[in-house]
């Protein structure tokens, strides 16, 4: 009886006691993950995220990698002065960097930093004026330029479109019977509508019967979806797959969404219309600085050379206030504020 008591009390000794393993804690996202998440929450694009990001990561490594929960306005102040004086950058990209890292204290760290307590020196804004191609260089450039790449830059001229506008649209944009383009979320977040030139409607058309022929081939081999803004995509989950919402000028392949990481079709690249821009600009040989913007300067010039109120344009190019469109009348093909030379006379 004493051993069974013995074995039975050996026994209870040798058994392992039970293992815990404690629930690990989710670790804290870091600062960029975070700035990602409300830029995000905020509706802004991709491009905006990746700038934004960069600006501030910029901002971090300048302050010795500090955090920036414990540097203040004197530390913005030194930083952007450093922007304007060592890197000489323009006004604009150092409002750009401004905006950024204000966005990071007020919307990540909740810390409300007044813009006007920084006194930094301010990068100078200088006023240029625009470069403008004569209609005749406009042909010339046109000539130089083939498939897709001639489709956008003749739409981009004939409507006054940006870039990205230009590269964004989709096939519910176009009206063909009212020879209109509703631009969507353009600068500043706003709606407006421009001119369908009628030279491109055939090219235009053909142009998305080839796009919807690739789309039907995409959708059979379980791709075929596109970004929707907003919460669109949440809402209606099979919209993204509808010819309507589809990219008329969309990429030559299927890449992965960054932030979904969703395999689709995205927009044409900017790069790649730019070089083509570039490119037939040296082939036709015109000595001017030649960029995509460039047809949009000649687009409003244009209109205002075939006597269009400046209001009518203003509207056209969406932008806020009518001086910013005044910068075209400088530029009218008859000399500055339409005097004649005496040498003329």
């Amino acid at each position: 009886m004493r051993n069974r008591t013995i074995n039975s009390f050996r026994f209870h000794i040798l058994e392992p006691p039970p293992i815990f393993t404690p629930t690990p804690l989710p670790q804290p996202k870091k600062l960029l993950d975070q700035l990602r998440d409300a830029i995000r929450v905020k509706g802004y694009s991709i491009r905006t995220e990746k700038t934004y990001t960069e600006w501030v990561r910029r901002f971090i490594i300048f302050n010795h990698k500090t955090h920036p929960r414990d540097l203040g306005p004197a530390e913005i102040e030194c930083f952007l002065t450093y922007l304007a004086v060592d890197q000489n950058v323009a006004a604009a990209t150092q409002n750009q960097a401004l905006s950024a890292i204000l966005f990071l204290y007020q919307n990540v760290l909740k810390i409300d930093i007044d813009p006007n307590s920084i006194n930094a020196v301010r990068a100078k804004n200088p006023k240029r004026l625009p470069t403008v191609l004569t209609k005749a260089e406009i042909k010339s450039l046109f000539t130089h330029l083939t498939g897709k790449y001639k489709l956008m830059a003749q739409m981009m001229y004939g409507s006054g479109m940006r870039i990205m506008e230009c590269l964004r649209l989709r096939i519910k944009d176009i009206d063909f019977e009212n020879q209109q383009i509703i631009i969507r979320d353009g600068k500043g977040g706003q709606d407006r509508v421009t001119v369908l030139p009628r030279n491109v409607h055939e090219q235009l058309r053909e142009h998305m019967i080839r796009v919807q022929r690739l789309h039907q081939i995409y959708l059979e081999k379980g791709f075929g979806s596109v970004y929707l803004p907003g919460a669109l995509e949440r809402k209606y989950p099979q919209t993204n797959h509808e010819w309507k919402w589809q990219y008329i000028f969309p990429a030559g392949r299927i890449s992965v969404d960054p932030r979904s990481g969703i395999h689709r079709r995205h927009h044409a690249s900017s790069s790649s219309l730019q070089r083509a821009i570039k490119r037939a600009a040296l082939l036709a040989e015109i000595d001017k600085r030649v960029t995509s913007h460039t047809l949009r300067h000649s687009f409003a010039t244009h209109l205002l050379e075939s006597g269009h109120d400046i209001r009518t344009v203003q509207e056209l190019l969406g932008h806020k206030d009518v001086k910013t469109t005044m910068i075209y009348t400088h530029v009218l093909n008859r000399g500055p504020m339409a005097v004649r030379s005496p040498l003329d006379e």
